[in-house]
């Protein structure tokens, strides 16, 4: 149990460590790769508002022929 919880806690220290380093050594300023990180967030955010929504028409279509009464 003690060699897992260290375990976690090094992936946790390393990724930060590398999440840092990535960002010092980016080739873009900060305010340039904010905007890029921001402009991924909003397509991400509106290709699961697309996907939702998609389902939830699949899913009353399912819905409405479930509820059909059957002859």
């Amino acid at each position: 149990m003690r060699r897992t919880f260290s375990f976690f806690i090094g992936i946790v220290v390393g990724g930060l460590v590398g999440a840092t380093m990535a960002l010092l050594f980016a080739p873009e300023s900060g305010q340039e790769l904010r905007g890029q990180i921001g402009e991924r967030a909003r397509s991400f955010a509106g290709e699961i508002r697309q996907a939702a929504s998609s389902k939830r028409i699949e899913l009353q279509q399912r819905l409405d022929t479930l509820r059909t009464p059957r002859p």
